[in-house]
């Protein structure tokens, strides 16, 4: 038996305990998180909210080399009736304020700016507050940029990630961070559109 299909048949004999892990979370999180370790020590998870299904996310941590071990797992999943796995952490861009560590970002106060080197896009990420040594709002940086791209575009589709501060100057047009996505998509599809790569 293979590491993968021993975590699913971990996780299915233990289906009802995941499902309402509200009940006993820390216990059940730890046992799960052991698990999915044994896979690949780089992974992690995150559910999706309660209802007559119930997402279960497999994540890489932002750990590049992880990626395939997540792809593995995933696409290993037997079918469950009662869950919906998902490769990566989606987008899910909220207008929810972020808190990391008393550091805390209002997503409708961050601004970015593309970068185009006729390969890969790039993001300047202007941040209230920040400074280069500010390790707390570049993780802030990050978690933004995660949701409003996806783990998988943030690692596999941007080259140059910079946090700047807002009154940075650097010459490229901002603008506010719900417009990211949509532009973020058009940059990549023409980005791949002429190196040929799949999008």
């Amino acid at each position: 038996m293979t590491r993968q299909q021993q975590f699913w048949k971990w996780f299915r004999e233990h289906s009802n305990e995941l499902f309402d892990f509200e009940r006993d979370q820390e216990r059940i999180f730890d046992q799960l998180a052991t698990e999915l370790q044994k896979v690949d020590p780089n992974l992690t998870f995150e559910f999706g909210p309660k209802g007559a299904k119930r997402e279960f996310v497999i994540s890489a941590g932002g750990i590049k080399k992880a990626f395939p071990a997540v792809s593995a797992l995933a696409q290993s999943a037997p079918a469950l009736d009662r869950w919906q796995v998902t490769a990566f952490r989606p987008r899910r861009m909220s207008a929810n304020v972020l808190e990391f560590r008393g550091k805390r970002v209002d997503p409708k106060t961050v601004q970015f700016s593309l970068l185009d080197n006729g390969k890969i896009a790039g993001i300047y990420l202007f941040i209230p507050g920040f400074q280069e040594d500010d390790t707390d709002l570049k993780q802030i940086g990050y978690l933004l940029l995660d949701e409003a791209l996806g783990e998988y575009d943030v690692e596999a589709r941007l080259g140059l990630i910079k946090m700047l501060s807002p009154d940075a100057n650097t010459n490229t047009q901002r603008y506010p961070l719900p417009h990211l996505p949509a532009q973020f998509d058009e940059l990549v599809a023409r980005l791949e559109g002429l190196t040929g790569k799949p999008s």
